[in-house]
C-alpha cells in the first residue's frame, strides 16, 4: 500500500472540511487494510492537542484492527486444521471396519510344515524393526495374513494397518488413492480427502499386487518411502509421515525390471527384507489343518450342520496340488459344506487339471522358460524333495533318491543355492 501524503491544517488547526477529508482518509485506510497490509499509519501536519489525539486514536484503531484480523486468520486456520483431521479420523475409523472385517474373514495363520514355520521365524525377526518387507508367492497363498502378523508383532501394533489392492486402483486414480487430494482438483473432487499414506500416518501400509503400480507413480512412490513426505493432488503444502511399507506381489519383480516396467531403486527400498509364502502344494501337511478350520467356519458362518472330515477327504485332499493355493482349498471346502448338509463331504476336484497342466508345459513347442525361472523351478523342486524327504538327502527314502540323483551331485546343487540338507 503506498503512502498517503498527511493533510495539513490551516493555521490556528484543521478547519471542518479538513476533519472531514481527514476522517474520510482514515475510513479508506481502514477499507484497505481489511486484507491484513497494514503497512502505513496515519500521520497529521499540526501542533495542537486536537491533531495528536486523532493521530494516536486513528493509529490505535489501525492496530487494533490488525490484531483482530490476524486473530480471525489464526482461529481461522485453526477450524481448518482442525475440521481436516476431524474428516480423516472419519476416514481412517472407515478404513479401520473394513480391515476388522477382512482380518475376521482370513483367520489365522495355520499350518505346522517346514515352510510355514520359516515364515513365521522370518515374521519374529523383522516384525520388530521397522523394515520395509517384501512378500513374494502364488496367489492365495496368504500374503496378506503374512503382513498382518508382522504388524501385529511390531511396535506399531497400537496403529493403523491400511491396506491397498494396487491391482484394483483405476491408473488415473493411482496418486488421490495413496496420497488423497483438495477439493476441485480434478473432475469428481467433492470434498478434501485424504489418501492412504495419510490415514497409515504412524502405522503400517500394505501394498497388495505392488507390480501393479504405474510406472508414473513409482517415482512418487520412493519419494515418499525415503523422504517422508508428499502433497495431496491439487496442493503445494509438503505433508510429512511415518509410515512402515509391507508389499506383496505374485510376479517376479526380476523380470519386471528388466522387462522396464518396474523401477529398480523402488525395487531395492522394498525389498530390504523378503519373505516367499510356499504355495500349498509344497506344505501339505497344512492341508488337513487348513481344511478342519475351513470347515469349522464355513459351517458357522452359513449356520449349516457340523460336518466331519474322514481319512478319505483327507488323503483326497492331499494328493491334489492346488493351483489356486489356500483360498482354492477354502472355497472347496464351503462348497462341500453346503452340499452336504451335515453328512458326508465330497469335493469337487479338477483331478486331471494338474496333469494336464504339467502336459501342456512340457509340450508346448512354443513356450520359452527364461534363465531366472529356470533356477526358479530347480529351487522349488529340490525344497519340495527335501521337504518330502524330511531333510534327509541319503539313502533310499533320500531326496536325493526321489530326485533320481546322486547324493553328493544333490549336495553340490544345494551348496550352489545355498540351501540346507
Amino acid at each position: 500500500m503506498s503512502e498517503q501524503p498527511p493533510i495539513a491544517p490551516a493555521t490556528g488547526g484543521p478547519n471542518e472540511a479538513q476533519l472531514r477529508a481527514l476522517i474520510e482518509q482514515i475510513a479508506d485506510q481502514l477499507c484497505l487494510s481489511v486484507g491484513g497490509k497494514f503497512d502505513f499509519l496515519i500521520t497529521i501536519d499540526g501542533e495542537d492537542d486536537t491533531a495528536e489525539k486523532l493521530q494516536m486514536l486513528t493509529n490505535f484503531v489501525l492496530a487494533t484492527a490488525r490484531r483482530s484480523i490476524e486473530e480471525v486468520e489464526r482461529v481461522k486456520d485453526a477450524l481448518h486444521e482442525e475440521l481436516e483431521e476431524r474428516k480423516r479420523v472419519e476416514q481412517q475409523c472407515a478404513y479401520l471396519q473394513e480391515e476388522v472385517e477382512t482380518a475376521k474373514a482370513l483367520g489365522p495363520m495355520v499350518g505346522k510344515s517346514p515352510a510355514l514355520t520359516k515364515v513365521r521365524q522370518q515374521i519374529e525377526m523383522v516384525a520388530p524393526t521397522d523394515a520395509s518387507v517384501l512378500i513374494v508367492g502364488e496367489s492365495g497363498t496368504g500374503k496378506e495374513l503374512v503382513a498382518r502378523a508382522i504388524h501385529a508383532q511390531s511396535d506399531r501394533k497400537d496403529q493403523p494397518m491400511v491396506s491397498v489392492n494396487c491391482a484394483s486402483i483405476p491408473r488415473e486414480l493411482f496418486e488421490s488413492e495413496f496420497f488423497g487430494h483438495l477439493k476441485g482438483a480434478f473432475t469428481g473432487a467433492v470434498q478434501d480427502r485424504a489418501g492412504r499414506f495419510e490415514l497409515a500416518n504412524g502405522g503400517t501400509l500394505f501394498l497388495d499386487e505392488v507390480s501393479e503400480i504405474p510406472q508414473e507413480l513409482q517415482s512418487k512412490l520412493l519419494r515418499a518411502l525415503q523422504e517422508g513426505e508428499f502433497e495431496r493432488v491439487g496442493e503445494t503444502r509438503t505433508r510429512k509421515i511415518d509410515v512402515r511399507i509391507v508389499a506383496a506381489t505374485n510376479r517376479d519383480l526380476g523380470q519386471e525390471m528388466d522387462a522396464h516396467r518396474f523401477r529398480p531403486d523402488l525395487y531395492y527400498r522394498l525389498n530390504v527384507f523378503p519373505i516367499e509364502v510356499a504355495p500349498l502344494r509344497r506344505r501339505k501337511e497344512d492341508v488337513a489343518l487348513l481344511a478342519m478350520l475351513f470347515l469349522e467356519q464355513a459351517c458357522a458362518k452359513l449356520n449349516l450342520p457340523r460336518s466331519r472330515l474322514t481319512p478319505d477327504n483327507i488323503r483326497q485332499l492331499e494328493q491334489y496340488d492346488w493351483p489356486g493355493n489356500v483360498r482354492e482349498l477354502q472355497n472347496i471346502i464351503e462348497r462341500a459344506a453346503i452340499t452336504s448338509r451335515g453328512g458326508t463331504l465330497h469335493f469337487a476336484l479338477p483331478e486331471d487339471a494338474n496333469a494336464q497342466q504339467r502336459a501342456r508345459r512340457s509340450c508346448d513347442p512354443e513356450e520359452v522358460v527364461p534363465e531366472r525361472e529356470m533356477k526358479r523351478r530347480e529351487r522349488d523342486n529340490l525344497i519340495a524333495a527335501l521337504e518330502q524327504a524330511s531333510g534327509k538327502i541319503y539313502g533310499p527314502n533320500g531326496a536325493a533318491a526321489l530326485l533320481g540323483i546322486k547324493p553328493t551331485t544333490l549336495a553340490a546343487r544345494l551348496k550352489t543355492l545355498g540351501l540346507k540338507g
